[in-house]
């Protein structure tokens, strides 16, 4: 039996401290759980007090070291009640390691509370801008239009001034433009832009407006006060402009709290509308865009289309018709542009040419004509496949902005990309198709990570998709309620209803056979309950996305859909109860993230052809022993890291050959060794994971795509065996008896050991970007030698005896 003095040695801690924490650990919790409430406290009274300082007046922002503090405690109340947990389910022998782990805990805590901010020195501070620039495209010729809007801003007795114009003509960019000139010139205190779109929601706008404010609408007040609020906050704002972007009809300033703009307080409105009605029942200046000339639309025309195809003179005459058939209109130039860039064969400008004639000969109204002038690029998309890439992206509601990575999912699902022997060259393929459609103008990249579709390009989407019955697009419109039984017509295929507030699925609107539809998408609506008929009437449907409802369970009726290949169950936070799954054979994606489930599906052993699985749910009970070794062809794999239950077994990974991206718990080294060397010996890298190793878990925003933490190994024997998953980040926590990071550093002999237990120059990595070790009492070395040949590694040290 080991000593007590070998015990308290070990822990770095002298015989009589360690009896005290023996004897009192109960004092030392009830002391760490009253400074605990006191931590929480003093958060809430420091966030309570700067959202009112954020309120007056606007324009404000907090306090980096406020918003630091802020942030840190959330992490340290987190990692206290893992402590608590610790503790509370410690075992007798552990009570002065427990009592020790307490005491430190306590005191990083008080350390805190000593640190708080002191609100009587404000917490706020004004902030850098009156706003921040927008994004803007190159402008060519409206610079007379910009001088006149400008002037407009300028005249103290304009107050309101309306841009209008048709589609595409150009409206938004110049508007932007202005945007980022007043922020420059520092004509105004603030400057604000929102944008409205053809399907007004007055609850969204004021969100919008305030959160341009820097500041919050609170949900429960009821309209009247809403705007109440709002009209405060404008106030508040000082002399400002407030941008409203693409404006279908006529709005109330009142009903929304919108001061009324006069010379006397100094305020402006300017509003972009296509109606031109709309400037008149609003009082504006009235502003009219009109198209390019056609020198100025050549100049942006050979702007865009590429050197190549300018210097080929040759192609001039027929270059100068295409941009005439574009009648003077920016977004039709620079779309028209995009198609054409790098094709030098006369022939396909030709033929661009003739297209542009005839659908535009077909049509009289002036939108119409943008919007088939529009369809040419579309048109000249090669591969059917990437048409219906596209058109797909209209799905989302309008000024949607979408993550690439969802959209790319979504074309995976619906079997836009061909398949591939792995899941990454799928998704590289994406990325190709998201290149060419932004080359092509037919998509805007936002961000690096985010794409948006033009109003104007959205309509011509829309209008292919209304030219047959196959898509009923209703994303985004507030519907509370589904679309009425006539307008399910036998022959649709896609159903877009994402993002409305409907609440129910009634019987008495269901459709009746819908035998063709493959595609229902209802993600972000409140609904509760789906009735055991719907499935019975769209029996081959394909995709089903379900994610962020209030379902509580699914109907049995589902397992009547033989064709369902994506089952999206993702933030369903109530749902809490599965049907058999048994009979979905041609099922490939499952996901049941964050869902309340408790036990894995009845029938998923059944379900081979699963290649996507995210079962990152916290009250999963456990991983059924046989289960995973009959998805073979899995790709993708998650389950919840905190959760200990549902810890993965080396064996049962081995068949797992196509495995890629995988999140999961090993329950020790030795099981993450047999993991790491069957991958070797099947020549196997793992792309993307978040693995765990051990009984102690925190949870922390991964940084790397490849990130392996060690936490609560008490019983580290051997190397650890890293290389051969590229690992980027490490992390260590809790390992007590791991003693350095030094190769062949030895473990006391008190436990009968002379086994290594280390990190050895083996684990290092051209990839490795970071090592975090914290919480490791027993650590001596922190910095090993090998790390000298890793000069790009940042290590972190926290929480270690020789601090």
């Amino acid at each position: 039996m080991v000593s007590t003095v070998g015990i308290a040695n070990c822990l770095g801690t002298p015989v009589c401290k360690y009896l005290q924490y023996h004897r009192k650990l109960n004092d030392y919790v009830r002391k760490f759980r009253r400074i605990r409430d006191e931590l929480n406290c003093k958060m809430e009274d420091i966030e309570l007090q700067l959202k009112a300082e954020l309120l007056r007046p606007l324009g404000k922002i907090p306090k980096q070291g406020v918003e630091n503090w802020l942030k840190d405690v959330k992490e340290m109340i987190r990692e206290a009640q893992v402590v608590e947990n610790k503790v509370s389910n410690g075992r007798y022998l552990r009570r002065a390691c427990n009592g020790k782990l307490v005491d430190e805990k306590t005191r990083e805590m008080k350390e805190f509370l000593a640190k708080a901010p002191n609100a009587s020195k404000g917490l706020a501070i004004d902030g850098p801008s009156a706003g921040l620039p927008l994004p803007t495209s190159e402008l060519v010729g409206e610079e007379a239009i910009r001088n006149e809007i400008w002037a407009c801003l300028m005249q103290e007795e304009v107050s309101k001034v309306g841009v209008w114009g048709m589609g595409g003509v150009g409206k938004t960019t110049i508007m932007q433009h202005i945007h980022n000139d007043l922020l420059e010139q520092q004509r105004f205190e603030r400057v604000i832009w929102v944008t409205i779109s053809k399907e007004f929601n007055i609850v969204k706008l004021q969100n919008d407006i305030a959160s341009a404010l820097n500041g919050k609408m609170p949900e429960e007040a009821n309209k009247v006060r809403r705007a109440a609020i709002l009209s405060e906050m404008l106030k508040r704002a000082g002399k400002h402009v407030l941008i409203l972007d693409d404006v279908w009809r006529e709005v109330s300033l009142e009903e929304i709290g919108i001061p009324k703009p006069s010379s006397s307080n100094g305020y402006k409105l300017v509003l972009t509308t296509r109606v031109e009605q709309v400037c008149k029942s609003m009082g504006c200046k009235m502003i009219k865009v009109k198209p390019l000339s056609e020198e100025e639309a050549l100049i942006l025309f050979l702007n865009k289309v590429g050197p190549n195809i300018v210097q080929n003179q040759t192609l001039m005459p027929t270059l100068k018709l295409i941009v005439k058939e574009c009648a003077g209109l920016p977004l039709t130039i620079v779309v028209i542009a995009g198609t054409l860039r790098g094709e030098d064969d006369p022939l396909i400008c030709t033929n661009a040419l003739r297209e542009l004639k005839e659908g535009i000969g077909k049509v009289e109204e002036g939108e119409d004509k943008v919007i088939e002038s529009l369809k040419v690029s579309f048109n000249h998309l090669k591969d059917e496949k990437m048409k219906h890439c596209f058109l797909h992206c209209a799905l989302y509601p309008e000024d949607f902005t979408i993550w690439k990575v969802d959209i790319i999912e979504c074309w995976i699902d619906e079997g836009f990309i061909d398949d591939m022997s792995t899941r990454q060259e799928m998704t590289d393929k994406g990325h190709v198709i998201l290149k060419k459609l932004e080359d092509n103008c037919l998509l805007e990249n936002v961000s690096s990570g985010f794409v948006k579709m033009h109003d104007a390009v959205r309509d011509m989407a829309l209008s292919i998709t209304r030219m047959n019955p196959r898509y009923m697009i209703q994303a985004g419109l507030q519907l509370k309620e589904l679309p009425k039984k006539e307008q399910w017509n036998p022959d649709i295929e896609k159903v877009s209803l994402m993002y409305n507030y409907i609440s129910e699925i009634s019987i008495a609107v269901l459709p009746t056979k819908c035998q063709l539809l493959t595609t229902l998408v209802l993600q972000r609506n409140p609904i509760k309950k789906i009735p055991n008929s719907i499935f019975t009437n769209i029996p081959c449907l394909s995709v089903l996305n379900l994610s962020f409802t209030k379902i509580e369970s699914l109907p049995n009726s589902i397992s009547e859909l033989k064709n369902l290949t994506t089952l999206s169950l993702h933030g369903c936070e109530e749902l809490r109860d599965l049907p058999c799954l048994s009979m979905l054979h041609e099922l490939k994606k499952l996901d049941l993230c964050w869902t309340k489930i408790e036990e894995v599906p009845e029938g998923m052993d059944m379900l081979i052809k699963l290649r996507y699985i995210n079962l990152d749910v916290p009250t999963l009970k456990e991983i059924p022993g046989g289960l995973l070794p009959k998805l073979v062809h899995l790709q993708h794999l998650s389950f919840y890291l905190s959760n200990e239950k549902t810890s993965l077994k080396a064996e049962e990974m081995e068949p797992l050959e196509k495995l890629e991206c995988l999140t999961g718990r090993f329950e020790d080294i030795n099981e993450f060794n047999k993991f790491i060397s069957s991958m070797q010996q099947n020549k196997k890298n793992l792309i993307e994971y978040d693995l765990h190793v051990g009984s102690s878990y925190t949870p922390v925003f991964p940084t790397t795509d490849k990130r392996l933490t060690i936490g609560g190994v008490h019983n580290w024997e051997g190397e650890l065996i890293m290389h051969p998953i590229e690992i980027q980040e490490l992390r260590i926590n809790e390992c007590d008896y791991l003693r350095s990071l030094v190769d062949g550093f030895k473990k006391d002999e008190g436990f009968g050991s002379t086994t290594t237990s280390t990190l050895a120059p083996s684990a290092t990595s051209s990839h490795l970007k970071k090592i975090d070790v914290y919480c490791c009492s027993s650590m001596k070395t922190l910095f090993p030698h090998w790390l000298c040949d890793c000069p790009k590694v940042t290590l972190v040290g926290k929480w270690f005896r020789d601090r």
